[in-house]
C-alpha cells in the first residue's frame, strides 16, 4: 500500500470512529427531543428543543455507580419518557408524586400526603372549571382512558390517589391543558428515559409542525424564510431545572 493510501485509510478510519462515537453518545448518553404541545408551558414552550440526558436515571452498575451522577427520581423532576398508553410516543411532565404518596386535587390546588403545594411553575390559562380535571380523583364524566379507568379503581381510596410502587404520578404545568397522569394513569419506572438538561435551540412552530416524526415541506419552507425571526434567542442554551417538591 502506498502512501497516499495509507493516509486515505487513517482519515477514514479517524472519521468512522468519531462517526461512531457521536453515534453511541447521541443514542446512549444523550437524546434530543422537541416540545410538541403546549401542557409544560411556560416551564418549556412548543419548539423547544432539549438535550435529554439518557444516564441521569439509568441504573447504576457495581463500579459505576461510584464514578457517574446517577440519581433517583424526585418530585418535582422534569422527566421524558415513553407514554404508557403508547410506548412509540414520547411525553415530558413533572413528577408529583412518587411510590407511595398520596395526591389529590382541590380546586386545582394540588394536595400531597395532605399538605397544599405551592408551585410557582404551574399556569392555568383557562377560565373554566372541570370537576374532574381540577379535582381530582373525581368520577369523570368520560375517561379517555383505560389505564385512568384502572387507576380509579384500583388505587384510589379516601378521596386520594395513591402512587404504587415503581410508578410515579406525572403532570404538566400548563394544568389545564395537559393529558397526564390524571387521565392515563401513573408512569412506570422502566418508561423513563432521562431528563431534560438544555434547550439547544428554541422555534416558535406550530404544534402540527413538530408533533408528527420528519420535517414537512411546510416546516422546511418557514424555516428557510423565518429561521432568524422565530428562533427564540433568548431561551438558546437555557438550563432546564425541576422544582423541588417537599
Amino acid at each position: 500500500m502506498n502512501k497516499r493510501n495509507s493516509n486515505l485509510g487513517a482519515v477514514i478510519a479517524e472519521w468512522t470512529t468519531t462517526f461512531l462515537l457521536l453515534l453511541f453518545g447521541t443514542t446512549t448518553l444523550v437524546q434530543a427531543y422537541v416540545i410538541p404541545s403546549g401542557s409544560m408551558e411556560d416551564t418549556l414552550l412548543v419548539g423547544d428543543h432539549l438535550l435529554v440526558d439518557k444516564l441521569a436515571y439509568a441504573p447504576p452498575g457495581p463500579i459505576s455507580k461510584y464514578i457517574l451522577p446517577y440519581e433517583d427520581v424526585k418530585r418535582g423532576d422534569i422527566i421524558v419518557f415513553r407514554w404508557p398508553v403508547d410506548i412509540k410516543e414520547t411525553y415530558v411532565k413533572r413528577v408529583m408524586g412518587l411510590p407511595g404518596d398520596r395526591i389529590r386535587l382541590v380546586n386545582k390546588e394540588v394536595y400531597l400526603n395532605d399538605r397544599r403545594l405551592v408551585e410557582p411553575y404551574v399556569v392555568h390559562k383557562k377560565n373554566d372549571t372541570d370537576f374532574y380535571r381540577d379535582n381530582f380523583p373525581s368520577q369523570p364524566a368520560f375517561m379517555p382512558f383505560e389505564r385512568g379507568q384502572i387507576m380509579l379503581e384500583r388505587n384510589v381510596a379516601n378521596g386520594e390517589a395513591t402512587v404504587p410502587p415503581g410508578n410515579f404520578f406525572a403532570m404538566g404545568d400548563n394544568r389545564d391543558n395537559s393529558s397526564d397522569s390524571r387521565y392515563w394513569g401513573f408512569v412506570p419506572r422502566e418508561n423513563i428515559i432521562g431528563k431534560p438538561l438544555i434547550i439547544y435551540w428554541s422555534y416558535d412552530a406550530p404544534t402540527e409542525a413538530l408533533a408528527n416524526p420528519g420535517i414537512g415541506l411546510d416546516h422546511l419552507t418557514d424555516l428557510a424564510g423565518h429561521f432568524f425571526s422565530k428562533t427564540r434567542w433568548s431561551r438558546t442554551f437555557r438550563l432546564i431545572r425541576g422544582y423541588p417538591v417537599p
